[in-house]
């Protein structure tokens, strides 16, 4: 038997998170808020908009790390072996552009972490089995519940960004309607058969809260 790198984009994604949260308590904690954490405005030089997207590799603490990483360990190989290598990739770059994109615009914090992309797969992963004309009523619950707690929790006074939460919520959704295979709804008995299989998914789980515990000025997500 063998270990075979079966997920690429989600354990490069891991990989890299743990070897960058290393190096960083290793060297003082100074990289990852110097290259791993999205600025609070736009501007700033070319490093500034490559934080944009390298946010989503930074955490704060090994806590905040596996409260990501274990969802995205969890849903993401299933989605990527469904959609695609490549097609998961530009799902994680957009939203990572998204999420920090929007935390400069409206928020005005430095933001880092993975709960942008844990989210998105979390609503990405209820379009596993969408049929033509039809919306998942999973996708509708995910959604609600997802939204409340979301707006609710915006509320409480914490460091953790919830616009980022909702952002890559919604980046999920519409990959799902953009992405998703489509099956033709089954034939009533009697007729024509031949309708496809369905393609095999994974449930969604709500993701954990990471840990407070990040500078005031500096959103986890």
């Amino acid at each position: 038997m063998r270990i075979r790198y079966n997920a690429p984009v989600t354990l490069t994604l891991a990989l890299a998170a743990a070897a960058v949260l290393a190096l960083d308590q290793f060297t003082g904690s100074t990289i990852v808020t110097a290259y791993f954490t999205a600025p609070p405005y736009f501007g700033g030089g070319a490093l500034a908009w490559v934080r944009l997207f390298t946010h989503v590799i930074g955490h704060a603490s090994w806590a905040h790390l596996v409260s990501n990483f274990s969802f995205v360990l969890l849903i993401g190989p299933v989605l990527e072996e469904k959609f695609g290598s490549w097609i998961l990739l530009l799902m994680v770059l957009v939203t990572a552009g998204v999420t920090g994109a929007l935390n400069a615009a409206f928020v005005h914090a430095g933001l880092l972490g993975a709960s942008g992309i844990v989210f998105m797969l979390i609503l990405l992963s209820s379009f596993t089995n969408i049929r033509a004309r039809q919306i998942p009523l999973t996708f509708l619950l995910v959604v609600v519940l997802y939204l409340v707690r979301e707006f609710v929790a915006a509320f409480a006074p914490d460091s953790i960004s919830q616009l980022a939460h909702i952002a890559g919520g919604l980046c999920g959704g519409l990959f799902g309607f953009l992405f998703a295979r489509r099956e033709q709804p089954a034939r009533a008995p009697g007729r024509a058969a031949g309708t496809a299989a369905a393609p095999d998914g994974g449930g969604a789980r709500g993701g954990n809260r990471p840990p407070d515990g990040s500078p005031p000025d500096i959103s986890l997500q």
